[in-house]
């Protein structure tokens, strides 16, 4: 007999932690321990002949798969081809010439920011120029041993000029620089807070400044640089840099004058293009290997939750928040997570789901930066269900919940899924920081019906709303993967136990109070499996 549950209590008490995240040697050897010991504890058979026994003895060589698969998803160490192009010292220099980045920084920058914004027209940016210059300073705020001296807004009518400001405008920048040299701390830099500027313009305000000059692509650039730990993540910043290089050899090359800072000899150009191939066959061997990590986790049929969001919005946060994995250390960085790491987890109904945690967005990052990572986003194209994780205590949340939209509509429109409603959870983070925030708990509350819509308002740090967020991820996987919560009774220690954990989530079993021959064995399964049992079990029986 098998019946539906029409009601499921949550009891909080179900969040617990599961299996820590193998991101560093230390938490690898604690995986590989505790795989072992499950292998170790669960390969003698003849301890569990039947029934319930074999039943959770499968459940347990479930867990250690689960753990394998995790310590399996790691990006790939490296090999020496791989660590010969991250450690080239021939394209360091043309890179350290172009960009003005470094792979350490050791020397104390002291940075002038100029922030320059439209100020009508159809390119004029929907942000304002306060909270510009405020992700700006955030960025150079994320470089160790950088400090901003001082900062500006600079209206322009245009960003494509020749010398990006006007006359007039450059010469009293040049004074207040001037000025800052003779009477305060020296500048090193200067960081135009632009996209990409081309050849030219950061030719022309160099020399009119007397100082490096950075763009928003290079300062990103040198913030991925270091926070690139795996072998992945380091292939995948130095192709990124690279349409950036020819960009500005390209643009050099175009101008009336002919010459200057980047100067590219023959066997230069073909050191390059030959470096270009190599790195999209790496990059394309990690999208092999990541395409069979996933095709893994189809066969274990574990639903896979990805968390995206704008960087630095809290998404390493809220993976801990919803798996109380303790290992897990979320920095307050902009970019602090270049990798794609799994991380396991029980949903109230106590199904294990795997939480992928991805790179943060940014909005006026040119297109060529972001097509580097496709490989790694595609964790989160493919997902079950994504969560777009928002920061609430930022002023200009709307715009980046539509910036991040916008690039996941853009990342999905040739992929294997779309991107339905049903697939995406909105989720209002750092509610904790929000001024008001009683109002909008009334108005955003968690008594509210669910909706496909429904902005969840929680707080990673004291946990408000983790209750109700994982109810609705349950509701959302079960829903997406075709999955239901229900009770079957079953012959007491027969081979139906043993069968429903190994194809089912068996979240408890108790005596029927009815009969004691029977046992009632609650548990989450799938359409085509729950098929598949009644052909197995009751349709048989019927038949004998």
């Amino acid at each position: 007999m098998i019946r539906t549950v029409r009601r499921f209590d949550f009891n909080e008490s179900l969040i617990h932690p599961f299996y820590p995240r193998v991101g560093d040697p230390f938490k690898r050897s604690h995986v590989v321990t505790q795989l072992n010991a499950y292998r170790e504890k669960y390969t003698d058979a003849s301890k569990y002949k039947g029934g319930k026994q074999a039943g959770q003895r499968q459940k347990a060589i479930d867990k250690a798969q689960l753990l394998s698969m995790m310590e399996n998803d790691e990006p790939l160490e490296g090999n020496d081809d791989q660590r010969e192009l991250i450690d080239d010292r021939e394209y360091d220099s043309i890179a350290s010439s172009a960009m003005h980045v470094t792979k350490r920084i050791t020397n104390i920058h002291n940075v002038a920011i100029l922030q320059p914004y439209v100020k009508w027209g159809p390119r004029k940016s929907a942000t304002s120029p306060e909270l510009l210059l405020q992700e700006a300073e955030a960025l150079v705020r994320s470089l160790p041993k950088w400090t901003i001296e001082f900062s500006l807004k600079i209206p322009v009518d245009t960003l494509d000029k020749k010398h990006l400001f006007g006359s007039g405008k450059l010469e009293e920048l040049k004074a207040v620089i001037s000025a800052r040299q003779e009477t305060g701390t020296p500048l090193t830099c200067v960081f135009i807070s632009k996209g990409t500027l081309s050849f030219t313009q950061k030719q022309t305000l160099e020399q009119e400044f007397r100082l490096p000059v950075m763009d928003r692509y290079s300062v990103v650039v040198q913030i991925l640089r270091l926070h690139a730990v795996s072998m992945e993540a380091k292939l995948q910043v130095a192709l990124a840099e690279l349409p950036y290089i020819w960009s500005q050899v390209k643009d050099q090359e175009g101008s009336s004058k002919g010459s200057g800072r980047i100067f590219l000899s023959d066997s230069q150009r073909q050191m390059l293009q030959l470096r270009e191939r190599k790195l999209r066959n790496e990059l394309t061997m990690i999208r092999s290997h990541r395409e069979l990590l996933r095709n893994r986790r189809r066969q274990k049929n574990f639903p896979i939750v990805a968390v995206v969001g704008y960087t630095n919005a809290g998404k390493t946060s809220l993976i801990k928040a919803l798996t109380e994995e303790q290992s897990l250390q979320p920095r307050d960085q902009l970019f602090a997570t270049l990798d794609v790491t799994a991380h396991a987890g029980l949903l109230p109904c106590k199904l294990q789901v795997l939480y992928m945690d991805t790179v943060g967005f940014m909005a006026d990052i040119p297109t060529g930066l972001i097509e580097c990572f496709v490989a790694t986003l595609e964790d989160a194209m493919l997902a079950d269900v994504i969560v777009h994780v928002q920061d609430m205590a930022h002023e200009n949340y709307k715009e980046q919940r539509a910036h991040v939209e916008r690039t996941l509509a853009s990342l999905m429109r040739n992929g294997e899924r779309s991107l339905t409603p049903e697939r995406i959870i909105n989720v209002g983070n750092k509610i904790d920081l929000v001024p008001g925030e009683s109002s909008m708990r009334l108005t955003d509350g968690e008594e509210e019906p669910s909706t496909v819509d429904r902005l969840h308002l929680v707080s990673s740090r004291t946990l408000h709303g983790m209750g109700s967020l994982l109810q609705e991820i349950e509701r959302r996987v079960l829903r997406v993967t075709d999955r239901q919560r229900m009770v079957v009774r079953v012959p007491m220690g027969g081979q139906e136990v043993a069968w429903l954990y190994k194809n089912a989530a068996v979240t408890e079993t108790a005596a029927d109070p009815n009969n004691a021959e029977r046992l009632l064995v609650n548990l989450v399964i799938t359409e085509a499996k729950l098929q598949q049992f009644r052909h197995l079990f009751i349709r048989n029986r019927g038949e004998r």
